[in-house]
């Protein structure tokens, strides 16, 4: 469901393509719009007054694991699920381990 970078020989194919949508805007327009991707790690359900008691360095135990799969999703749409990583500088990342199938692709 990725997207992957494209390759200039990978535009040209595109441009080649007889797909467009309605109002003959090509396919590959929608290529370079921005979505956030939502990485989702776990969750805690927590009252009003456990909310308004949260100060600095409280600590919210959440429902999953660090080994656990995290999920990867846009518009509230789950796109994919993965692993959480060190990148090699030193931030956090996320390896896809599996890309979600679309329940509303009938295989068409």
């Amino acid at each position: 469901m990725a997207i992957p970078e494209m390759t200039p020989s990978d535009e040209i194919a595109i441009e080649q393509q007889e797909d467009v949508l309605p109002g003959g805007k090509a396919y590959r327009s929608i290529y370079n719009v921005p979505v956030n991707v939502i990485v989702s790690i776990g969750q805690k359900r927590l009252t009003v007054a456990e909310i308004l008691d949260l100060k600095p360095d409280s600590v919210i135990a959440l429902s999953a694991k660090i080994e656990d799969p995290v999920s990867l999703s846009v518009d509230n749409k789950l796109i994919a699920r993965g692993e959480l990583i060190e990148t090699e500088e030193g931030g956090i990342g996320v390896k896809i381990t599996e890309i979600a199938e679309d329940p509303d692709d009938k295989g068409t």
